[in-house]
């Protein structure tokens, strides 16, 4: 059985896009166009994942987030114009999987919902070793290998790229990397943070026109890119 999507947007427009391009690639899709709608939706189909705007005509979506959650596992996507740094944020804080901002690029959409559901779907003990390409991230023995070669990483570098890997294909915000890496030390800064994802991109990445491993979400955090 395909995954059932569930579209929660008032356009009808928007709705009739994301069908086509959910269908086309072999989703079952379900709509709703207010809050209302979307609740009981959620409740009769138990979609895989929830597309959901924030400008909904009957509540603000961001309330909808905890709902959705608690309702059920599905992935929580917004979709969204409202892509101001804050708002995206405090729907990442709610429990939303990731955010991507109207207008979108459609392969963009799937690729970001084919990895929420991969990292939803996973049964059993979180992996322990994650993959990019030729990068390989062992977290139980805490090394990481390039092309077979074992990188030398520093106890901060390892420990911020240990939460991106935990999250691959995923948004950390700033303060969830900050409070998961330097735990109880005083006053960590975001500066901080971008000094030690600088230094893991110069070791992690080839020259070349390859994309970054680690992905900037501006203003919000980071990404480590999931394998393609």
């Amino acid at each position: 059985m395909p995954d059932r999507i569930l579209v929660v947007d008032d356009e009808a427009a928007i709705r009739r896009l994301l069908r086509t391009t959910l269908m086309r690639a072999g989703y079952d899709v379900v709509e709703a166009q207010d809050g209302r709608q979307a609740l009981r939706q959620a409740a009769a189909e138990h979609p895989a994942a929830v597309l959901l705007d924030l400008g909904l005509p009957d509540r603000d979506g961001l309330g909808l987030i905890p709902l959705l959650r608690a309702d059920g596992d599905a992935v929580v996507l917004v979709v969204s114009a409202r892509d101001a740094v804050e708002e995206k944020v405090t729907a990442l804080d709610l429990g939303a999987d990731d955010f991507v901002g109207k207008p979108f690029d459609t392969e963009e959409l799937l690729a970001r919902l084919r990895a929420a559901l991969r990292h939803r779907g996973a049964t059993g003990p979180a992996p322990t070793i994650v993959r990019h390409g030729d990068i390989v991230i062992d977290l139980d023995r805490r090394t990481v290998r390039r092309g077979g070669e074992e990188l030398h990483l520093t106890r901060k570098e390892y420990d911020v790229l240990a939460v991106l890997a935990r999250h691959v294909g995923r948004v950390v915000t700033h303060q969830g990397m900050l409070a998961a890496a330097w735990g109880g030390d005083d006053d960590p800064r975001i500066e901080y943070l971008r000094i030690v994802i600088r230094n893991l991109r110069q070791k992690l990445e080839q020259p070349g026109p390859v994309g970054s491993v680690i992905a900037n979400e501006l203003g919000v955090g980071y990404r480590l890119r999931a394998d393609a």
